[in-house]
C-alpha cells in the first residue's frame, strides 16, 4: 500500500494549491480527483469559462455600440456561436493542462477516481486503498436547488448548463439575483437574449454594500436586464423547447415562459460519498464540515478548506485556506485574514468589495466616515465609456483606518487589491491619499476616495 504525508480529496483551486504547497514544504502528496481533469469546478465549470464568455460577449457589446463613436467602421459583426463556445473551451483546456503541468512539476501524483475515507489515515479510490499522516478535504461545492425546480442541463440548466448551451436563447429567465446569475445573464442579455431576473429579496447581490447593489440594478436595467423582485418561486415546468417558472408576489400568482431557465440560488458542499459523516465527521447546522481555527475536522488528521467550510465561496478562500493548512501540516504556522477576502463580481462595470458594508457598520454602531468618487471624474474611465459608478471608501471616524471598500466601475476586480493590501498592513486612508498614482489610470478614483475621507477630492 502506497503512503503519503498528504492526500487531498479534489483539485479545485484549495486542493490543487495546497497539494502544490505541502509539495513545495517537502511533504510527499497525491491529489485525488474524479474529472477527467484538474481544476474543479472553477476551472472546468465555473469561474474560468464564464470570464471567457463574459470577455466575448462584452467585445460584442463593444463593436456593436462604441466602435463606430470611436471611428471604428465596418458594420456590426456576426455572432457564431459555435466558436465562441469552441474558444471558451480552449481557454479552459489551457488553464487544466496548466495545472496539470504543476502537478508533474511538483512531482504530486494525481490518483483519478472518487476518494472515500475510510479512516483518518485511508482512502479508497476505486477497488485502492493508500495511507496517508494526512488528509484533506477539498471537494468543493456544487448547485443548490429549491423545491418543485428539477434541473435537466438542457431548458432548466445550472451555471454548468449555461456555459454549455447549443444556441443563444430568444429569452431566458434567472432565478436568483446572485453573482453567478447577474454574470451569465449580462453574457447572454449582450448576444441578444431577453434576459428577466426573478428574485426573492428585494435587493440584488444579498450581503453586498446597498449603494452598490442599487447602483448595479439601475446600469444592468439599462443594459436590457428585467427585475422581478420580491417574488417567491414556485415551480418550474420544462417541454423539449421551453419552460414555465411560476412566482409568487405576495399572494398574487404569476407565470413566465422562457426558453431557458437558469437556476442561480447558491450552492451547497459537495461531499457524495466521501464518507467522512460516516466515519462520525461533525457538520454544522448547514451541512458544512465543522473545523477549528487551524482547519482541523473533528477527526484527528483530517482537515477541510474551501466551499465544503464556512465562509464566502470563493476560489481565492479556498486557495488562501490550501496553503494556510499547508504550513500547518508541516508543522509552521498558517494564516488567512477572513477580514480581508475581495469578492468580485464580473458584469460590466465590475464589482468589488473587500471588508464590511456601510449597512455592518451602522449595526454595529462604529463610529465611521465615507469617503466617495464617481468615475465620471475619472478622464480614463470615461475615455473608455465606463464613468458609470464609484469608490467608496469607509474609514473609523477617530482613527481614520480603513474598514471596507466597495467599487463598481472598470476593471474593479484588480482595483480593489490596493485596498486589500492597505487593509492588510492596518493603513488610513490618508496612507493611500498621500500615495502618488499614476495619470492616467482607474486607481485615480480610489486616490480621489481616499482624498474625499479627508478634505476632499480634488477632481469633485
Amino acid at each position: 500500500m502506497t503512503t503519503y504525508d498528504v492526500i487531498v480529496i479534489g483539485s479545485g483551486p484549495g486542493g490543487y494549491v495546497c497539494a502544490i504547497r505541502c509539495a513545495q514544504l517537502g511533504l510527499k502528496t497525491a491529489i485525488v480527483e474524479g474529472r477527467e481533469t484538474l481544476g474543479g469546478t472553477c476551472l472546468n465549470i465555473g469561474c474560468i469559462p464564464s470570464k471567457a464568455l463574459l470577455h466575448a460577449s462584452h467585445s460584442y457589446h463593444e463593436a456593436t455600440h462604441n466602435f463606430e463613436k470611436m471611428g471604428l467602421m465596418g458594420g456590426k459583426p456576426k455572432i457564431d456561436f459555435a466558436k465562441m463556445q469552441g474558444y471558451k473551451d480552449d481557454v479552459v483546456g489551457q488553464n487544466t493542462k496548466g495545472i496539470e503541468f504543476l502537478m508533474k512539476k511538483n512531482k504530486i501524483d494525481w490518483i483519478k477516481g472518487w476518494a472515500k475515507i475510510n479512516s483518518a489515515t485511508q482512502v479508497t479510490v476505486g477497488e485502492t486503498a493508500y495511507e496517508a499522516k494526512n488528509i484533506v478535504i477539498a471537494t468543493g461545492s456544487e448547485p443548490a436547488s429549491i423545491p418543485n425546480v428539477t434541473i435537466d442541463e438542457k431548458t432548466v440548466v445550472s451555471s454548468t448548463g449555461a456555459l454549455a448551451l447549443g444556441k443563444i436563447p430568444k429569452t431566458m429567465v434567472v432565478i436568483g439575483a446572485g453573482v453567478i446569475g447577474l454574470e451569465m445573464g449580462s453574457v447572454y442579455a449582450r448576444l441578444g437574449t431577453e434576459v428577466t431576473v426573478i428574485e426573492y429579496l428585494k435587493t440584488i447581490t444579498p450581503g453586498m454594500d446597498l449603494d452598490i447593489s442599487k447602483t448595479l440594478q439601475r446600469i444592468l436595467k439599462k443594459q436590457g436586464l428585467t427585475f422581478v423582485m420580491g417574488a417567491a418561486v414556485q415551480s418550474t415546468k420544462a417541454t423539449k423547447t421551453k419552460a414555465t417558472v411560476a412566482y409568487k408576489i405576495g399572494d398574487k400568482e404569476q407565470a413566465i415562459d422562457a426558453d431557458v431557465v437558469l437556476v442561480s440560488t447558491g450552492r451547497k458542499p459537495f461531499m457524495d460519498g466521501l464518507g467522512f459523516a460516516e466515519l462520525g465527521g461533525k457538520l454544522t447546522d448547514r451541512g458544512q464540515i465543522d473545523i477549528n481555527d487551524q482547519w482541523r475536522t473533528s477527526i484527528n488528521g483530517i482537515f477541510a478548506i474551501g466551499d465544503v467550510v464556512t465562509g464566502p465561496m470563493l476560489a481565492h478562500k479556498a486557495e488562501d485556506e490550501g496553503m494556510a493548512v499547508a504550513e500547518v501540516i508541516a508543522g509552521k504556522h498558517g494564516h488567512v485574514n477572513y477580514g480581508v477576502i475581495p469578492g468580485v463580481i464580473y458584469t460590466t462595470p465590475e464589482v468589488a468589495n473587500v471588508g464590511q458594508t456601510e449597512e455592518q457598520l451602522k449595526e454595529a454602531g462604529v463610529d465611521y466616515k465615507v469617503g466617495k468618487f464617481s468615475f465620471m471624474g475619472n478622464g480614463r474611465a470615461k475615455a473608455v465609456f465606463q464613468g458609470e459608478g464609484f469608490v467608496k471608501l469607509l474609514v473609523d471616524a477617530k482613527t481614520d483606518r480603513i474598514l471596507g471598500c466597495h467599487l463598481i466601475g472598470p476593471a474593479a476586480g484588480d482595483l480593489i487589491h490596493e485596498i486589500c493590501v492597505a487593509m492588510e498592513f492596518g493603513a488610513s486612508a490618508q496612507d493611500i491619499a498621500m500615495t502618488c498614482h499614476a495619470h492616467p489610470t482607474f486607481s485615480e478614483a480610489v486616490r480621489e476616495a481616499a482624498l474625499a475621507c479627508g478634505d476632499g477630492a480634488i477632481h469633485a
